[in-house]
């Protein structure tokens, strides 16, 4: 997986478990939902990468 991606997934994972509980924490759901989404898709954006690289090989 080449570092920047690994990076951008992992920051994405980051700022998403943040907001989702800061949201939660003052009871916003329409944002912690959005933190949700953002941790997800940082999520399956490292799944991609690692795919990718098992078929490298």
């Amino acid at each position: 997986m080449s570092a920047g991606e690994k990076a951008k997934a992992k920051a994405e994972q980051i700022a998403g478990k943040t907001v989702r509980k800061a949201a939660h924490a003052v009871h916003k759901d329409t944002l912690e939902a959005k933190g949700a989404a953002l941790e997800a898709r940082g999520k399956m954006r490292g799944a991609k990468e690692k795919t990718k690289d098992s078929f490298k090989r």
